[in-house]
């Protein structure tokens, strides 16, 4: 699927226009209630759609951002408590999927997919979380979560930074500066700080035992933002839980090995395994003329500045193309990026 590929409709609620968006075929399964989101900024980005689009062969997909948040209304408030969160997804479920739905609640957005599924269990087919916690004041000390608060509210530019350094440890000095814009274009600062505020605030301890939909819970053994034992924490508190560690620290289901998070969630959702494994477009055909080439000096061992000379580009523009590489490749790193060129006979 490409960007144009999406088409971004709009609910009402509360006087609030709520964007969201669908793609894919099959039962709907909704995803949502990410603290930052932006349903274009997001779609750009070819992991996320890469991501998206594996589920999208199977499911139709829908996605949101919250009111205040990427592409819905910037004027409206956003929740403050789990309920007013819920207020939010029970109107866009309406508008979008009015019959039976599967939830994907990730991160943040785990407490509010856990509470539709508690109060409307008619509706929910199956849940899934990825990255998820039951209480808000467990993913720091306290010193540490007004500290963030603090320099969120006193300069969301610096902020936005720490925030970058914490959800993507692993990331390239490029890959961290196009989150931080992505962060600031998503929400302003007041926004920003409300929604880490009510993040920090919520507390999923009262419904999950009430949980009756059968649940997935995955999180990933190094997660740097969300610990991995909140997690088992969450599994635990709703009955019957099925509960998978996968490897890794990075916390969006996109990065890293997104296909694992895809594999586990399809299949728990009843695709067959065949279906939910099958094997991704080649990757070469998805790289550019220049990067090509670039990827041939880089797996000849050749450094930055020796290609940026041979190819008469700047450094800088060398860096940039295997940041590329890497990110169609779906590769941690330079060296990953050199062995899968060998591999595929690039060079």
């Amino acid at each position: 699927m490409e960007p144009e590929d999406q088409v971004i409709r709009y609910a009402e609620h509360d006087g609030a226009s709520i964007a969201w968006a669908a793609v894919g075929d099959g039962p709907p399964l909704v995803i949502g209630g990410w603290w930052s989101s932006h349903l274009e900024l997001d779609w750009r980005n070819a992991r996320f759609r890469r991501f998206t689009s594996a589920l999208a062969r199977h499911r139709t997909v829908i996605r949101y951002d919250r009111p205040g948040t990427g592409v819905s209304d910037r004027g409206g408030i956003p929740a403050r408590t789990l309920d007013e969160e819920l207020a939010t997804l029970e109107a866009l479920v309406d508008e979008a999927a009015p019959g039976r739905i599967s939830l994907f609640g990730a991160s943040s957005g785990g407490g509010v997919a856990s509470l539709y599924a508690a109060r409307h269990p008619d509706r929910v087919e199956r849940l899934v979380l990825y990255g998820s916690y039951a209480r808000g004041v467990d993913l720091a000390p306290p010193a540490a979560r007004d500290a963030m608060l603090s320099v969120i509210d006193q300069h969301w530019g610096l902020g936005s930074r720490v925030l970058a350094d914490l959800f993507l440890p692993d990331a390239t000095v490029d890959e961290r500066a196009e989150f931080v814009e992505f962060q600031r274009r998503s929400a302003s600062r007041e926004v920003a700080l409300a929604s880490l505020r009510a993040v920090y605030d919520f507390d999923s301890t009262g419904h999950l035992g009430e949980v009756l939909a059968p649940t997935l819970v995955l999180h990933r053994r190094n997660d740097r933002a969300i610990p991995f034992a909140l997690g088992k924490d969450v599994a635990r508190r709703i009955r019957n839980a099925r509960f998978v560690a996968l490897e890794g620290d990075d916390h969006f289901p996109w990065r890293g090995d997104a296909d694992a998070v895809v594999r586990e969630t399809l299949g728990f959702l009843g695709v067959p395994v065949d279906a939910a494994s099958a094997p991704r477009p080649a990757a070469e055909a998805r790289l550019t003329d220049r990067e090509r080439e670039v990827l041939r000096l880089v797996a000849r061992g050749r450094t930055d500045a020796e290609i940026a000379a041979q190819l008469v580009l700047s450094t800088h523009t060398v860096h940039r193309h295997i940041a590329n590489i890497r990110t169609k490749l779906d590769v941690p790193s330079r060296t990953a990026a050199a062995a899968w060129a060998l591999r595929n006979e690039v060079i």
